[in-house]
């Protein structure tokens, strides 16, 4: 049970540390934070939307997360028999986090393509057909 002005000022403090928005671990300084759905790399169906300083995650779509669908499909056994529709789902969360076990990419959280994984992957692969 809190008691006084300073249990209560703590409980107020712990309250506004975990209120969505502040304190995200990712978030960059001076940025302002994302609501609920706001999507973390490209607008879904942005022409041209890419991925500089983002990062791409499960429920995410776009044009962004096509091209990591195709980069992934040119790994052998990674992302086998996946689409390239856009959609960040379980299946291409599972594909980016065996990518970053099987080639030790380290810096990004496991099935989130971030900037490590990123640089990673466009080094083994390319989208020009072939």
């Amino acid at each position: 049970m809190l008691t006084g002005s300073g249990g209560a000022a703590g409980f107020a403090l712990t309250l506004a540390l975990f209120a969505p928005g502040v304190l995200h671990p990712r978030a960059p300084q001076g940025a302002a934070p994302a609501g609920p759905g706001a999507p973390t790399a490209t607008a879904p169906g942005s022409p041209g939307a890419g991925l500089i300083g983002g990062v791409l995650r499960r429920g995410d779509t776009g044009p962004a997360v096509s091209e990591l669908q195709a980069r992934l499909l040119r790994i052998p056994d990674v992302y086998a028999g996946g689409a390239v529709d856009g959609r960040f789902d379980g299946r291409l969360a599972a594909a980016v986090a065996r990518f970053q076990v099987w080639y030790g990419v380290r810096g990004d959280e496991s099935g989130e393509y971030g900037d490590a994984t990123r640089r990673d992957l466009e080094s083994r692969t390319s989208l020009a057909a072939g």
